[in-house]
């Protein structure tokens, strides 16, 4: 018997140990279209003009997957992955498991909300509660505690993968990591 899978799932290879890297933990978040915080074509949208000094010319992106993430994901309390979540309309977390698989997702509620955060599964969102035929969406993969329990440093702290989803459809997205380098692609 087949077990069912949510439509977005992920794996990652430690290329450097040649074997599953387990119990990482990973968040996957929607990504709102609106949200300029998001998205290096909005923040540049709406960033000062480019100058001849600064051709470049942009708002700074941050990115806020901190607290301490070595901790069960129950414990984390940090303040700005509170505001994280809370700005996020859906979020998931897992880990992955000893073949470095995640096959379902858990709904995320933040410290700040306990209980009176609606529940919603990956497959309720995607199956409707998002309007549009496509939606954009964010891996997070928490590599810095993976290569600290191993005693090994690393220069990506943190992995985040950026991609569209179409409503119908299954996406597997691979994470082929060392603690210098990384490589993703859609997978089947």
């Amino acid at each position: 018997m087949a077990t069912a899978r949510d439509p977005i799932t992920c794996h990652i290879l430690d290329t450097t140990l040649g074997q599953p890297a387990r119990h990482v933990r990973v968040r996957l978040e929607h990504t709102p279209a609106n949200n300029p915080s998001t998205t290096l074509s909005s923040a540049t949208a709406t960033a000062a003009p480019a100058t001849a000094s600064d051709p470049l010319a942009s708002p700074p992106l941050t990115s806020s997957f901190s607290g301490d993430l070595t901790a069960p994901a129950s414990t984390s309390t940090s303040s700005s992955f509170s505001k994280r979540a809370t700005a996020t309309p859906y979020l998931f977390e897992s880990r992955t498991d000893e073949d470095g698989r995640i096959r379902s997702w858990l709904p995320y509620a933040s410290p700040n909300n306990p209980g009176d955060v609606p529940v919603h599964t990956l497959e309720d969102v995607l199956g409707g509660l998002i309007k549009g035929p496509t939606s954009r969406w964010t891996l997070r993969f928490d590599t810095g505690a993976y290569f600290a329990a191993q005693g090994k440093d690393t220069f990506f702290p943190e992995v985040a993968v950026v991609f569209e989803v179409r409503q119908g459809q299954h996406y597997h997205v691979p994470l082929l990591l060392a603690p210098y380098s990384y490589s993703t692609y859609r997978g089947s």
